[in-house]
């Protein structure tokens, strides 16, 4: 498990073939390029000044994240962006702000799917080694409810925790995979008045039923933390409608 991950300051430097990449990705999102053709080699190599050998790359990273499409001849279509891989971190970078909103509101139902079941499974099976480690998640957080950055990936690694008990291999990739929206969701939800507090009591409510090793109670604690986790990004959601409004003139 990387326990490791970027917080929101942190220096990011970019090849030249990812920041071209970046550019086109927005103009494709803004509706700028039109019958869904996407540029070829040539097309990037002359906008932007920059050798073919980077016009290629930056095609690989677009196909990488299924933006695009080479076809045969080299022709680049545009794929439609429900197929467009939204796990990437560089894609969340480089979606508007609304797209990404949405995409938090998906990953919140995915995890309401998942992670009550995620929990009563780890109930059944979790040994002590397990409970010990999170116990110590919990210590931390009671220790960080100060430290924001700090708490969310104390945080993250306690969900991992659990679906690691859970003994799923594809579940537990699937999740890993999410973690970077998971990232982006808990920035928010964390920036709630005394969100961290609740947050904490959440997830000693869910460690408790694992000890119980009582999946039905796990289940129900683990649905209870994930409404509050709703309710705030519902909460954020409204606010930042309400500000949008009162800035229109």
């Amino acid at each position: 498990m990387q326990r490791g991950q970027e917080s929101s300051d942190a220096v990011k430097v970019r090849t030249l073939p990812v920041q071209v990449a970046a550019h086109l990705t927005r103009r494709i999102v803004s509706g700028e390029l039109e019958d869904g053709r996407g540029p070829s080699e040539l097309d990037i190599s002359r906008e932007f000044g920059v050798s073919r050998v980077v016009a290629r790359e930056t095609l690989k990273v677009l196909a990488s994240l299924d933006i695009v499409e080479v076809a045969q001849g080299r022709r680049v279509v545009v794929r439609p962006p429900a197929e467009w891989d939204y796990l990437s971190p560089l894609l969340i970078e480089w979606l508007p702000a609304e797209v990404v909103g949405e995409l938090l509101q998906e990953l919140d139902q995915m995890r309401m799917l998942l992670e009550p079941e995620l929990a009563a499974m780890a109930a059944a099976l979790v040994t002590d080694e397990t409970l010990e480690r999170l116990r110590g998640e919990i210590s931390r957080m009671e220790a960080l409810e100060a430290d924001p950055n700090a708490y969310l990936e104390v945080d993250h690694e306690f969900h991992m925790e659990i679906c690691r008990a859970a003994n799923n291999r594809i579940l537990d990739r699937i999740m890993y995979s999410a973690r970077w929206l998971g990232t982006a969701s808990r920035r928010i939800t964390n920036e709630a008045p005394a969100a961290l507090c609740k947050a904490t009591a959440d997830h000693t409510e869910i460690y408790e039923a694992l000890v119980a090793r009582d999946p039905d109670r796990a289940r129900a604690a683990m649905r209870k933390h994930l409404a509050n986790n709703s309710h705030l990004l519902a909460e954020k959601k409204r606010q930042t409608k309400r500000s949008s409004r009162r800035r229109q003139p």
